[in-house]
């Protein structure tokens, strides 16, 4: 059995309820789970006609939608794999995550089909497919009629790429096997319950919802900037059409929070919020419990190759946490969720390790309250990539065992509880010590005054990037509060870049290039002795 399996008997026991609410040209539009269901055969069988075959790679370039569910559901059906890439990060990257895992079809949007006229490799995908409207070229998308379907496999059904900021980028191949592993944990995890309405912002967790019979709602928002939307007008929609949960990033509903904390507006349909995909501080964590007064907050931590890792209701933050936050004791993350194996294991970020006996792996951990790399096991982790790209950097077997390594740094507590430091690759150590990026960052997000941080080292020294929510403050009174980081510099800075996906998460190789950029040899050094361990 596969997702698709699961939709269909969705739509056998619940027919007319609302699948997906999204907006069409302007308009609202509500597809039922048995439109879903027909539309997905349809498209199952165009591209069957087509000549595609199981394994296929077919390529989908649609906005979040009815169109996006109907598409990927209907490859699943037709036994092929669905193949994502980000086409935002730029024409050379279309062409090497193609040459990847080269795709044998191509369903877009109209205005996607526009990177036919500059992209080599777009235009060489043999067939092409339209939704909407009918192009030159293509056929349209789910087309009409059906056939028969082959019998659903547990093969290849997802394809996904890495940015490859900093080399090739790897294909992350997910099996039905596996996305139903995982639906099972985000079932769990974000109690999924039918009937209910999520406002749906990441796109697999539509797919859950579509598996649980919840109805999901997208947003009338351009989801590849959560941190651009209009919160107004999202807050808005949560409001007139009752929506009980929400899942999305940290930008995102900060956006929300902001607009509704100008209006004074409450959102009381709100019974559960998740936000994740990106550290999530504690101050918003409260703001959210101030607009959003009957839901439960919960912050998740994960990962593309392990979605979710832990979770933290807001209510569980205790004020010790807060005081040992505020100190430099980095992010509290909550507790591993069920169905994972969570070790911290000595700090190696950039050498392979393994393979590994169990007591060779035990003796390569830390204990509680020790700083290390956070690595993951389980059904829903993925265990390579495609071709075994990447996998000597990230995977490593114990016993037989496939772990990953997530690229965090954090310790456990003696309550079993997940603290994040940041990313190993973004750790200074120098004479002064070892500083993690989220001791700093999570200390000072307590700073209504500041919008983000951001640590980096240059020329030997230590320099604080600081992007003000107003108008620069004073920086004296940001050393006094983390003495504890040794800051050589504090540099003011309109923006902090971060991610594209979530725009909430540091950009540290950009940030590198600008530390650089900057003339630290201005700045007086005020370190004087080594900080103490975490």
């Amino acid at each position: 059995m596969n997702i698709a399996d699961v939709l269909r008997a969705r739509a056998h026991q619940r027919p007319k309820a609302p699948a997906i609410i999204d907006t069409f040209r302007g308009r609202r539009r509500v597809t039922t789970f048995a439109d879903l269901d027909a539309l997905a055969d349809r498209g199952a069988a165009g591209l069957i006609r087509s000549g595609i075959r199981p394994g296929d790679g077919v390529l989908l370039l649609q906005p979040m939608s009815a169109e996006l569910y109907a598409a990927l559901v209907a490859v699943f059906r037709a036994g092929a794999a669905a193949t994502f890439l980000d086409p935002s990060a730029g024409l050379a990257h279309i062409d090497r995550c193609s040459e990847i895992y080269p795709p044998e079809a191509l369903i877009a949007s109209p205005k996607a089909h526009l990177l036919r006229l500059v992209s080599g490799a777009i235009r060489r995908i043999p067939r092409k497919f339209s939704t909407g409207m009918p192009l030159p070229g293509t056929a349209v998308f789910p087309g009409t009629g059906r056939v028969p379907l082959p019998e659903t496999s547990s093969e290849a059904a997802l394809i996904t790429f890495t940015s490859g900021s900093t080399g090739l980028p790897k294909a992350a191949l997910r099996t039905h096997d596996f996305l139903m592993a995982q639906y099972r944990v985000l079932e769990s995890t974000l109690a999924l319950t039918e009937g209910d309405v999520d406002l749906a912002t990441l796109p697999v967790f539509v797919l859950a919802n579509l598996a649980s019979g919840v109805t999901s709602l997208i947003p009338n928002a351009d989801l590849r900037r959560p941190g651009e939307v209009d919160g107004d007008g999202i807050a808005g929609q949560i409001a007139s059409e009752s929506v009980s949960s929400v899942a999305a990033s940290p930008a995102f509903l900060d956006r929300i929070t902001a607009a509704c904390r100008r209006t004074s507006r409450r959102l009381e349909s709100l019974r559960k919020v998740f936000v994740g995909g990106a550290p999530v501080f504690p101050p918003l964590l409260d703001r959210l419990r101030a607009v959003m007064p009957n839901a439960v907050i919960t912050s998740v931590y994960g990962s593309t190759e392990a979605e979710p890792i832990c979770e933290l209701r807001a209510e569980a933050i205790s004020a010790d946490d807060v005081t040992l936050m505020q100190g430099g004791r980095g992010l509290l993350a909550g507790l591993p969720v069920p169905c994972i194996a969570l070790r911290i294991m000595k700090e190696s970020w950039g050498r392979p390790v393994g393979p590994h006996t169990l007591s060779s792996f035990e003796a390569d951990c830390v204990p509680p309250g020790v700083p290390g790399e956070i690595v993951v096991s389980g059904p829903h982790v993925l265990a390579g990539y495609l071709g075994g790209r990447g996998d000597e950097e990230t995977k490593f077997l114990v016993d037989g065992s496939v772990w990953h390594r997530t690229g965090d740094c954090g310790y456990l507590d003696d309550k079993g509880r997940v603290w994040m430091l940041g990313r190993a690759a973004a750790r200074i150590s120098d004479e002064a010590g070892a500083l993690y990026p989220f001791s700093v960052e999570c200390a000072l997000s307590f700073v209504p005054e500041i919008r983000r941080t951001a640590i980096a080292a240059a020329g030997g020294k230590r320099l604080l990037f600081l992007e003000w929510s107003g108008e620069p403050g004073d920086t004296k009174s940001i050393r006094q509060l983390i003495p504890w980081a040794y800051i050589d510099a504090i540099q003011p800075c309109r923006k902090i870049p971060v991610d594209r996906r979530h725009n909430a998460k540091v950009d540290y190789v950009a940030l590198s290039r600008m530390a650089k950029s900057h003339g630290l040899e201005d700045y007086r050094t005020v370190r004087k002795t080594p900080p103490g361990d975490v």
